[in-house]
């Protein structure tokens, strides 16, 4: 079970980056996102309230949904969207991919889990596989105010990300799901940003096109209501830190999209970079070996 969510989700959030990118144009992006995440979130309330799945929450699970809202639903998609204008996709996806490592400091630091070797020698070897996937991208951009701005954006949108993770763990424990869960967080991040963008005075425009209709349907659909909780059930199931190496394996389907879709070319440093991220997530995956007690030792001494 855990194989197939994991593979969903992977095969999912890989294919919405060209989503994200169909939706830049006459919908402001504060407004693109509140559209996203308000449909997403009347879809999941539907399918609870017709199955008599909505979990009932004491005012601490709501207060964490509004925290996870923030992180998860709002400010995240805010930083990458707003970033993406400034430095290439490629660049922020190599930055998303952090959230591997990100995930497993915090979930030391909040939670006190122990760091298992495996998954920051995995979290180490994708990244440094990315880095090759990227390189042209990341040696032929040239630094400026405007791509040291994107790169804050996009680690502190993978911060958020991380963040985001923490808190749905926390909810899990508590033994909420992610489906109930995810209504409230993903209707309460639309809410804050539709505030925002009433105070700011965005206008809610919408684009009745093909182009823009079909992307944001994909991104609430499969993008949010089953990328997410199957995201998040891994969260819960296997811990922030596993969980996250999704984030490393998704440019990985983006790339294969992208060569399709706007011509992208593989070069002898990417497939380096794509072996080193397979052996990285077997190595992420990969079950410590028990220790075996020591045999007690033969003509031992016996209290007399």
């Amino acid at each position: 079970m855990n194989l197939s969510l994991y593979l969903l989700t992977v095969l999912i959030w890989g294919t919405t980056w060209i989503a994200l990118k169909l939706q830049l144009g006459v919908v402001e992006i504060p407004v693109s996102i509140v559209y996203r995440f308000g449909l997403a979130a009347l879809v999941l309330f539907v399918i609870l309230l017709i199955g008599r799945r909505l979990q009932p929450m004491n005012r601490r699970g709501h207060l964490i949904c509004l925290a996870q809202g923030l992180c998860l639903f709002c400010v995240n998609f805010m930083c990458f969207l707003t970033a993406s204008q400034w430095i290439p996709s490629g660049l922020i996806a190599v930055v998303f991919s952090t959230a591997t490592l990100w995930n497993a400091l915090n979930a030391r630091v909040f939670f006190g889990q122990k760091i298992a070797a495996n998954v920051l020698g995995g979290g180490a070897l994708g990244l440094c596989g990315l880095g090759l996937l990227f390189w042209p991208e990341l040696a032929g951009h040239a630094a400026s105010r405007e791509t040291v701005i994107g790169l804050a954006l996009a680690l502190f949108g993978t911060l958020c990300f991380s963040a985001g993770n923490m808190l749905s763990s926390l909810q899990q424990k508590a033994g909420l799901k992610p489906l109930t869960t995810n209504a409230w967080g993903m209707l309460y991040g639309a809410s804050m940003l539709a505030v925002y963008c009433v105070v700011s005075s965005i206008p809610f425009a919408m684009e009745w096109n093909t182009r823009y209709v079909g992307s944001l349907l994909y991104l609430v659909i499969p993008g949010s209501v089953i990328g997410f909780t199957a995201y998040l059930t891994l969260v819960g199931r296997m811990g922030p830190e596993r969980a996250a190496y999704c984030t490393v394996l998704f440019p990985l389907v983006a790339l294969n999209v992208s060569a399709y879709a706007e011509g992208y070319q593989w070069t002898l440093p990417a497939l380096a970079g794509l072996v080193l991220v397979m052996f990285g997530n077997v190595l992420v995956f990969r079950k410590p070996r028990p220790v075996q007690p020591l045999p007690p030792l033969q003509g031992s001494l016996k209290p007399q």
